[in-house]
């Protein structure tokens, strides 16, 4: 019980600090900190993270941030691929799914240290926006262009939703912020409403397909990490942006190491 509190808050609470992506956390954490499978982390680590996600995307609603046209298109794009991607996920060999979520992790890391490298030498990023808010309305201007891209968005994150028990910010927040011209906060409270439904449906799917819940040890590590993640937001606006995403990056970096070790020894 202690370990599973633990465990959520710790979570939870880089979930706050860094937004959408903390979640990538949650799988590697259960595996290690309880022994589970990849199989059975998945749905758990799922459950906190979506519901963390909600949290976070009420928020985002009260204030307006959200983009409805464009979260409800990932989601119903995003949701059919949750279950091919339990499917994938029930068939791989574990060695083969804990490497899967090491090279996740360590793209992820790379990426994070490429921005707090930017950010330090006050190199812009690049402007390619293929879609872009009018700057009268708010609103994008639908065209097949902007469909095509939150398709996709969706339908990349519904599988590896399925496959890695991942919410799927480190796929939504880096290409909504390489091919759109929306505000950073929008971005990730956009992505926590795309998160918080496409991973319930990624935790349905996984009991369908006959993955048991733990019930007493998924309501104790959701419950932690909602704690968890209100700390962590409380913890974000204190602490410079740059040393968060260094500091997460490294972090990821000795966790991928250590499922690979993991992968390669223990599997």
């Amino acid at each position: 019980m202690e370990i599973t509190l633990i465990l959520g808050i710790v979570v939870g609470a880089v979930l706050g600090l860094t937004g959408a992506g903390g979640g990538i956390l949650a799988v590697p954490a259960l595996v290690s900190g309880m022994g589970w499978s990849m199989q059975q982390a998945a749905p758990v680590a799922l459950i906190a993270v979506a519901g963390g996600a909600a949290l976070g995307a009420v928020e985002g609603l009260k204030k307006g941030l959200v983009r409805y046209k464009a979260a409800l298109v990932m989601v119903i794009s995003g949701l059919p691929l949750t279950s091919a991607g339990v499917r994938v996920a029930n068939i791989l060999p574990q060695r083969w799914l804990l490497g899967a979520f090491a090279l996740v992790m360590l793209i992820v890391a790379g990426r994070l240290l490429r921005q707090a490298c930017m950010a330090a030498s006050g190199v812009a990023a690049e402007d390619a926006a293929w879609v872009r808010l009018d700057s009268t309305t708010g609103r994008f201007h639908w065209s097949w262009t902007t469909a095509s891209l939150f398709v996709s968005i969706g339908a990349l994150t519904g599988f590896m939703t399925g496959l890695l028990g991942v919410g799927g910010g480190f796929v939504i927040v880096p290409m909504l912020r390489r091919f759109t011209n929306m505000s950073m906060h929008g971005i990730v409270a956009t992505s926590l409403l795309v998160i918080a439904l496409v991973g319930s449906g990624g935790v349905v799917a996984a009991v369908v397909h006959g993955i048991a819940l733990p019930l007493q040890t998924t309501a104790l590590f959701a419950l932690a990490t909602a704690i968890g993640m209100l700390l962590g937001r409380k913890l974000a606006s204190r602490i410079v942006e740059r040393h968060v995403q260094l500091g997460f990056s490294l972090v990821l970096i000795l966790v991928a190491l250590g499922l690979i070790y993991k992968a390669t020894f223990n599997s």
